[in-house]
């Protein structure tokens, strides 16, 4: 106890009739003076907002709110998601931007040189579809950046599943159109009635039909929705979809897959046939990219929350949609641009070596 001078009428002051200032509270010093206490701020999330004796104790501030610099009051906490305004958001819209629009330009060089054989081969209204899949699952991540709200959480996860079943769905049309193209060639061939537009639009359809089916399903029994997560960071409010029903996600996932899997398949087994510019090989290669990607975007999306689980979500869409046009297309922008004198039918089915010159 400190003793003091007192001067006369003076009323005496001790150490029992301190106080704590906002934002901090009393702490009895172990075997001293219950009277005696040391000033302690106040834990992150707690304050005290009273002068005196008997501010003893912070108080956690609600849910929703989270304490200020001084301790001494509670504020609403700060909503965080991705914005277009923030670094991350704008980098990536910058880059869907500029994906779809490199996926145009392909789209529009296969439309002008329409007629040349390297875009006639293994059916180029095929080749248009994909890349006007394609284009659209470029800007399908600017529907996860921005603040959720219903109708763009219900839009995220089956807009992308259903279109890139549709892109996919195609390239396994090509790979099976590369096939029966060989196959039917032999005499007794039953793949004969097979040959024709037909039989790639109908992979199309169902591929990506089932694909649908799965996300009505979803959206009709748990769909997704937004939610205000307050458990992911002490100090901010995170706004974020919530899958609603984490089977049928996986259910898409994992149809979208499947897909893949099958194109990769049946690309492989296609890529000995005696063509000099098979394009198997290369949606061999397109499918591995895609699945690698997606195979590595599931425990990577589970570890990761908030705004970052967002990110996750786009890089993948938009690394596994590169795959497939540097794979696939580049190849033949590559031939239509640069080496136009090998944009021939004889370089196409007779000289294997001219491929090998490139």
């Amino acid at each position: 106890m400190a003793s003091y001078h007192l001067e006369i009428g003076q009323i005496p002051y001790s150490v029992c009739s301190e106080f704590c200032p906002p934002g901090f509270r009393k702490a009895i010093r172990r075997g001293e003076p219950v009277c005696c206490f040391d000033c302690i701020p106040c834990p992150k999330g707690e304050i005290t907002n009273e002068s005196g004796r008997y501010a003893n104790n912070c108080f956690r501030c609600p849910e929703d709110q989270w304490s200020n610099g001084k301790q001494d009051a509670c504020i609403q906490k700060s909503i965080d998601f991705l914005s277009y305004e923030s670094e991350l958001g704008l980098y990536l819209t910058v880059s869907s931007v500029f994906s779809s629009l490199i996926t145009i330009s392909v789209l529009c060089t296969f439309i002008r040189y329409r007629h040349t054989p390297i875009v006639k081969a293994n059916n180029r209204e095929l080749s248009y579809l994909i890349l006007i899949s394609l284009f659209f699952c470029f800007l399908c991540p600017l529907m996860f950046i921005g603040q959720p709200h219903t109708l763009n959480c219900l839009l995220r996860q089956t807009g992308f599943g259903i279109i890139f079943s549709f892109s996919v769905s195609g390239i396994l049309a090509k790979s099976v159109t590369v096939v029966i193209a060989f196959k039917a060639t032999k005499p007794d061939s039953k793949l004969k009635k097979y040959v024709g537009p037909k039989a790639p639009y109908f992979i199309v359809f169902f591929g990506t039909f089932f694909q649908v089916i799965i996300c009505i399903i979803w959206l009709s029994t748990f769909p997704p929705f937004s939610d205000l997560n307050i458990k992911i960071s002490e100090d901010k409010i995170i706004v974020e979809c919530t899958e609603g029903s984490v089977i049928m996600f996986y259910c898409m996932l994992g149809y979208l897959g499947i897909l893949a899997t099958i194109s990769f398949i049946v690309a492989f087994l296609a890529r000995i046939l005696p063509d000099s510019f098979n394009e198997a090989k290369f949606i061999s290669f397109s499918m591995i990219v895609f699945l690698s990607v997606w195979l590595s975007f599931i425990p990577t999306y589970l570890s990761t929350k908030g705004k970052y689980m967002v990110t996750v979500d786009i890089f993948a869409i938009m690394a596994s949609g590169a795959g497939i046009i540097i794979c696939i297309f580049c190849p033949k922008c590559y031939i239509i641009i640069l080496k136009p004198h090998y944009n021939t039918r004889q370089h196409l089915i007779g000289n294997k070596n001219s491929m090998k010159k490139l």
